[in-house]
């Protein structure tokens, strides 16, 4: 996977994302699974690669402070494309000490629309190395377009793309667990990487512990399988060795959120360096222990980008990026 400069895209939606920050007070910033991981690894990795976000969203003011953050984060807003008659969607964390549950307004965001055409999702994909999703990219999209993402995508992985996959199962956006399970077993049959959680896996399949879910995952083909389980060992696999990596204790957890997508950032940022399995944990495990210090999704630019410097040494300089990114008004459909 690694060439002089990467490319890396995350497909998905990113959420206008209202945190707690006091009493009856809240932080308006943006966040959202496969968003998440992207503008991680964006962070980490500097001028080592060129990351992006495939997504959608409107043209109203919070839609362009969006692209302005981007911008200033340095991912590469070119695969953003933009909705006249959308908007993005919007969550609310409710904290319970340092647990959370969310509310969501999600229907009309533009990002449902982000696999509709598939000229679009083609060259936006084309010359990636690494292209990440997630069961919430896939359980937003209505049917066709899930087939449109499904057969951009496999034609992505023919041409040497690298396809990662993080289940990440949300009950609510599906009709049925049916549902879900049947196009989770699509988009795993295209993943070369699988990072799943354990508690989405013990409720989508009957999971009794991670060596269950690698082995199932195992035996339809992935060549890598990190089992993620909250504080308890991580659990990972190829399809020569196995491993069993405890989850070092964090102190000072504010919030929860983004855990799960913070590791995977850190996960395959080591990947994309050509670093071990064992040492790929290590990373994610670093980096989502700074988001669990953090109120929010994200943790800070600033401590993510040194720790990128720790993890991987130092950076070439960024190249420079273009202002402009995709306008349309989505009107016209494949």
């Amino acid at each position: 996977m690694h060439s002089d400069i990467l490319r890396i895209v995350g497909i998905g939606e990113a959420m206008v994302e209202l945190s707690p920050a006091g009493e009856g007070l809240y932080r308006l910033g943006f966040a959202g699974d496969t968003f998440n991981t992207a503008w991680h690894l964006a962070q980490l990795l500097g001028g080592r690669a060129s990351v992006g976000f495939c997504t959608r969203i409107g043209t109203d003011a919070t839609s362009q402070r969006f692209v302005s953050e981007l911008k200033r984060d340095g991912l590469d807003t070119k695969v953003v494309g933009r909705d006249k008659s959308k908007h993005m969607g919007l969550y609310m964390i409710e904290l319970n000490g340092t647990e959370r549950s969310f509310q969501y307004w999600r229907g009309e965001s533009a990002a449902k629309s982000l696999a509709n055409k598939s000229a679009k999702l083609e060259q936006d994909q084309a010359g990636a190395d690494l292209i990440h999703i997630s069961g919430i990219t896939v359980a937003i999209l209505p049917p066709h377009a899930r087939e449109k993402l499904l057969r951009t995508l496999s034609t992505a992985r023919r041409t040497g793309t690298r396809i990662s996959f993080d289940p990440n199962v949300r009950p609510a956006l599906w009709s049925s667990l049916d549902k879900a399970r049947n196009a989770t077993l699509d988009f795993v049959a295209i993943a070369d990487i699988v990072l799943p959680s354990f508690d989405d896996e013990r409720l989508l399949w009957g999971d009794s512990n991670p060596t269950q879910t690698v082995r199932r995952y195992r035996d339809l083909g992935v060549a890598e399988t990190v089992v993620k389980n909250g504080s308890d060992p991580v659990t990972c696999a190829t399809p020569g060795e196995q491993h069993w990596l405890p989850t070092p204790a964090v102190s000072g957890i504010v919030d929860t959120t983004g855990a799960g997508d913070a590791f995977n950032a850190g996960y395959l940022a080591a990947r994309c360096q050509e670093l071990g399995q064992t040492e790929a944990v290590a990373a994610g495990q670093a980096v989502s222990a700074e988001v669990l210090k953090s109120a929010g999704a994200r943790a800070h630019r600033d401590t993510i980008r040194a720790l990128g410097l720790r993890l991987f040494g130092s950076q070439p300089e960024v190249a420079a990026r273009r202002d402009d990114i995709t306008l349309d008004d989505g009107a016209a459909l494949d």
